[in-house]
């Protein structure tokens, strides 16, 4: 049975082991994720403040979530293979296609943030002779909390779901349990590499709620709720 796979000691130790796959695939998402935010979290900003460039923004992130990942993983290995030596030339382009996947989310989530701030909230701010930078990081970025960790939470769960596929250009992580198991006809090392990845995604999900009750000041996130109930109780049934 998948379960008792999963349970064997032995299955977890080890340089192909369940510990070092999980390792591996925390730290590839982890990368991803850190340069999709310092890409995606600046240009959210920027269009939220200024409303430039916003019908382009919607256009170019939902193409670049249209595109195939693992047909893109394999084209940049053969670009890029020349280019860097050992494992780089599979790491790189395996992490530009998972940051092309996350940024598209973090930067809607940001630019959907902070510009769905109440005008008056702007013009209060303004009033008070705040600049630029003093309202997005004291103002505009607290309020818009709850969508930009939104933003980054879809990211996240989606680079943890695709990292599946680096395994298919000789790297780690939990996907290398699903097509090692799919090579030599072991379900139930397949089933065990699916569940640990959706357990994974499951932890990750739960941490980004934790924050939002941490971070998130009670206030913004009363009217946060307040507005997304309203929203759904607008919607015809």
């Amino acid at each position: 049975m998948s379960n008792q796979w999963i349970l064997q000691g032995t299955n977890w130790l080890g340089d192909t082991g369940i510990l070092t796959l999980l390792s591996q695939h925390v730290a590839y998402s982890a990368v991803a994720l850190a340069i999709s935010g310092l890409i995606g979290f600046p240009i959210g900003c920027y269009t939220g403040y200024t409303g430039k460039g916003e019908a382009s923004l919607i256009s170019i992130a939902n193409a670049l979530r249209s595109l195939p990942s693992l047909g893109l993983l394999v084209l940049l290995v053969i670009m890029l293979s020349s280019a860097f030596e050992s494992d780089m030339a599979f790491y790189v382009p395996c992490t530009i296609v998972l940051v092309i996947l996350g940024s598209p989310s973090v930067i809607l989530g940001t630019h959907a943030g902070i510009s769905s701030i109440d005008p008056s909230v702007t013009d209060a701010a303004r009033g008070m002779g705040l600049s630029g930078r003093q309202y997005l990081l004291g103002v505009a970025i607290p309020c818009a909390l709850p969508l930009i960790l939104t933003g980054f939470r879809n990211a996240s769960l989606q680079i943890i779901s695709t990292a599946t596929i680096v395994a298919y250009v000789s790297l780690g992580g939990l996907g290398r349990l699903i097509l090692d198991g799919l090579s030599v006809g072991d379900y139930n090392k397949m089933f065990a590499g699916a569940i640990l990845v959706a357990i994974l995604a499951l932890i990750i999900d739960l941490i980004y709620v934790l924050l939002a009750q941490i971070l998130v000041s009670p206030g913004v996130r009363r009217r946060h709720l307040h507005t997304f109930s309203n929203k759904n109780a607008k919607e015809p049934t």
